[in-house]
């Protein structure tokens, strides 16, 4: 039975790489293979036109394409959650297009903008929440716009979760005190930092890891839910060199270490696209490498 929205907010929100081919081009179907296991494994929720599908790297056009895309590989398994975001033109017409293609909710980008206000990303979801008529999720990946400011966004008709993915948990718990009860307050920064947010009232996190290795974010999930710390610290340290990978280069090795590994396991997606690192540099490589053998992923 296909989970509701707010069973999958708590479960894993899964953040699919966009592949492109040997032209650059994207590449949708190459996700198959690793949607088709992940959610064998049991992710709860995936996500298309996240950061680890290279959201700002893509064009509109390519956007629009991946949510109608994805949401036929994934053809009604699970809730499927579909990031939206740039400029409010680009972002409502993307919104508008992911419910068309049967998306289940919205994730929205915080704005980039230089000159981005609390009250304007109010005035932001509003013109998405109209444009799409859909559920929506806050990426909040800046906390300075204050908890006022954070309480003012979940407010907004249609906010139904929070990613948060700033590491600073104490931030978390105030704006979880000042919102509505039913808001879902989701792990943004993925694997290694989950046991810190479930300690604050998290539920669930976004993963990266799930292209590659879902069974062991599904087991890190379980082992949170059950109260067991212990063994999802276990856990996490087992696949914490993949995320040191990841998080080198001011983070501009963030994807490429799950496409470098895809690549390595035979799941070629493609490069990724810069201003992101591509490829790994030689001792990066190496540890990604040491990764794959330790766990016995190949």
């Amino acid at each position: 039975m296909t989970l509701t929205l707010e069973q999958a907010l708590t479960g894993i929100s899964g953040i699919l790489v966009t592949p492109f081919d040997r032209d650059g081009e994207i590449a949708p179907q190459r996700l198959i293979p690793i949607v088709d296991r992940a959610l064998g494994a049991g992710m709860h929720m995936p996500v298309v036109n996240g950061n680890t599908g290279e959201f700002y790297a893509l064009t509109t056009d390519e956007a629009c394409t991946m949510a109608k895309e994805v949401a036929g590989i994934v053809n009604g398994r699970a809730p499927l959650l579909a990031g939206v975001g740039r400029g409010i033109r680009d972002a409502t017409r993307l919104a508008r297009a992911s419910a068309d293609a049967g998306a289940t909710a919205l994730m929205i980008h915080q704005p980039p903008d230089p000159f981005v206000s609390p009250r304007g990303i109010v005035d932001y979801l509003k013109a998405i929440a109209d444009a799409a008529g859909l559920p929506m999720m806050v990426y909040l990946r800046n906390d300075a716009i204050g908890t006022a400011a954070i309480a003012a966004l979940c407010a907004v008709e249609g906010v139904k979760g929070v990613k948060w993915a700033t590491p600073n948990p104490l931030k978390l718990a105030d704006a979880k005190a000042a919102c509505d009860p039913s808001i879902v307050w989701v792990g943004g920064l993925a694997e290694v930092w989950a046991p810190t947010f479930y300690a604050v009232g998290a539920r669930g996190f976004t993963s990266g890891l799930i292209n590659i290795w879902p069974e062991r974010s599904i087991a890190i999930h379980a082992a949170l839910e059950a109260g067991d710390y212990a063994r999802a610290n276990a856990l996490i340290d087992e696949m914490k060199a993949f995320e040191d990978v990841r998080a080198q280069e001011m983070n501009g090795t963030n994807v490429t270490g799950v496409k470098a590994a895809l690549l390595a396991l035979g799941r070629d997606c493609g490069p990724t696209r810069p201003p992101s690192a591509w490829p790994l540099t030689a001792d990066q490589q190496t540890k990604l490498d040491g990764f794959i053998r330790a766990n016995k992923l190949t």
